[in-house]
Formats: structure tokens, sequence, C-alpha cells
């Protein structure tokens, strides 16, 4: 497969490497693994992103292992320009479509393979997009280094929340070997410590504002939360015993951001997401987890999202 990206690319210099809108660690890491894998064919990669880079931790990640990630506007892109997606698909309202040539989509979210575009590599019942690049990495004759290493290593443990969801076989040997190669220190340290101080309100008002209905845990943020930190916040809630499936909306700049959470095997969270924000926004991702957006928080009604969830899971 990876072979097939290098002749696409194959009288291509500089290749412009995007990840979606608002990376989390399993993008960037993934990114990176790319630019490795692309220095290595003689390619000179540049990650790019639209949206912000909002938690510490990932900040932290970028930071420490010298990775050189720049918004897309730091360069000046043009039609010609190559760019391959990861850990995004074209077509999703979280990939921003750039100037340039589309080449090239890696991703593991369940979405459909955009038709334009000559190379595809989507594998949604991968955990993590990290576990892709992994075999393309082991496929070339240089070793994995211990910066790329460490990033994927991060990157495979936040997508699968330290292996309890969406784990394939791939993910373990992949798991396995990154971590014979990684700053383990480094790992824990970023896994451990992801929430700050300023964090802790955000925790308040998700124990006030909960809503329980039979396995459902809903909470709306009229003040806002960004879109990592309700990822954070609902797995919080899924530790919690008797909860099946969280489902948590916060105002943002004029918009909703929802952000779903399933450990019950016969509620999709991307189906579900799909269904709720059906003619008011989009949505999607995995089964046990997915997001959505309302790009008028005007259209949102508090009451009226929370009957959406629970007739959706038929509560």
């Amino acid at each position: 497969m990876h072979n097939n990206l290098l002749s696409i690319l194959s009288d291509t210099k500089t290749v412009y490497i995007q990840t979606h809108n608002f990376p989390d660690h399993d993008a960037v890491a993934s990114a990176f693994a790319l630019q490795s894998f692309l220095h290595a064919a003689g390619k000179d990669g540049r990650i790019i992103y639209e949206g912000d880079i909002q938690r510490d931790s990932l900040k932290r990640m970028i930071s420490e292992l010298g990775i050189d990630i720049r918004p897309a506007g730091s360069y000046p892109l043009t039609a010609e320009d190559k760019i391959v997606v990861v850990d995004g698909c074209k077509g999703n309202k979280n990939v921003t479509d750039l100037i340039g040539d589309e080449v090239g989509v890696i991703d593991h979210h369940q979405v459909s393979a955009p038709e334009d575009v000559p190379f595809v590599d989507i594998r949604p019942d991968y955990g993590a997009c990290c576990t892709i690049l992994h075999e393309y990495l082991s496929a070339q004759s240089a070793p994995i280094s211990q910066r790329t290493a460490t990033a994927m290593l991060i990157g495979i443990n936040m997508d699968t929340a330290l292996l309890t969801r969406s784990v394939s076989r791939a993910d373990l040997m992949a798991y396995t070997d990154l971590y014979g190669r990684a700053d383990v220190s480094l790992v824990n340290s970023i896994l451990i410590n992801f929430i700050q101080t300023k964090d802790l309100n955000f925790y308040r008002t998700a124990l006030d504002r909960v809503r329980i209905s039979g396995t459902l845990a809903f909470c709306y943020f009229p003040e806002g939360c960004n879109q990592n930190l309700m990822g954070i916040l609902g797995d919080f809630f899924m530790s919690v015993q008797e909860i099946d499936f969280v489902a948590l909306c916060a105002k943002n700049e004029g918009k909703i951001n929802l952000s779903v959470r399933s450990e019950n095997l016969k509620w999709n969270a991307s189906m579900i997401i799909q269904e709720v924000v059906s003619g008011l926004g989009f949505g999607g991702g995995h089964s046990d987890r997915a997001g959505g957006i309302v790009q008028d928080a005007n259209l949102f009604r508090e009451e009226e999202f929370f009957d959406r969830f629970v007739r959706g899971l038929n509560l």
C-alpha cells in the first residue's frame, strides 16, 4: 500500500501533510510518522492544520519531540501543491478543503472513500491512525526513531484509551514494537498529566449539570468547552458503572460542538450522532466515539437535544 503512495508522489519533492482540524495526539503523531516515512524516501513533508492545538499535553508532546507543525496559512499553498490528509478524510466537515491537490487520505474513521483522490487507505477497524503509519514505517529499511516511536505510542494510547477501546490485533502489534523503541518515561508522563488545574472548573460544571436517563449521561456547557476536553470529560463519565452512553454539548463561538461515547454494542455512536443532528448539522466518527457540530447555536435547544438522544437510544 505504501509503495502506491510513493509512486503517486514520485515526481514530488515537497508534500503537505494535513491533519484534521483541531488535531489531537493521534493526528499529530500520524503526521509526524508520515513525515519520517517521506523523509526516508527523499521527500520534504510539511505538517499543517486548521483550527487550534487545544490540549496542553499535546503542546507538550510537540515541544518535547520537536515536531514541526504549523497552521496551513503559514505556507503559500498553490493549486499544484500535493496534500496527504492523515486521521481525517476529504469531504468531512472537520477537514478544511485547502488550496492544493489532495492526492492521499490515510484514516481510521468510518468514512466513505473519496472518488477523486488517487491514494486512499481507510481502515475503520484500527483503533489509531498511528497503527497504519507503523506498518508503512516497518516496511522501510530505516529503523523507527525514538522520537517518532514516542509520538506514535502516545497517539495509540490516547485514541484507544490505553488499549481499552477499538483495539485491533494490528494496534497491539504496533504498540509492542513501539514500546521497545520509545521514551516510555515521557510517554507515561504525558498520558498521566493530561489535565491542568484550569480544567477542574469544567469537571465541576459537568457534575453540576449532568442529566441521567437510564444509562445515558447528558450534559450541556453553555459557557463553552473545547472539543478535546469534551472527549476527556466523556471518558470520565464513561468510567461510571451505570453509564453506557455519554452525550456532551458545548456552545463555542456561535456553534454547538457535540462529543459522544458509547460502550454498548447496540448503540453506534457515529450513527446516533448523525441522527441527532440531522437537519441541523453534521457528525461522524467511530462506533464507540464520535463528534458533531451544529453551525448555528441559535438552532440548539438543550431539552430538545436531550430528548433526541433519549429517543435515539430508545430509553
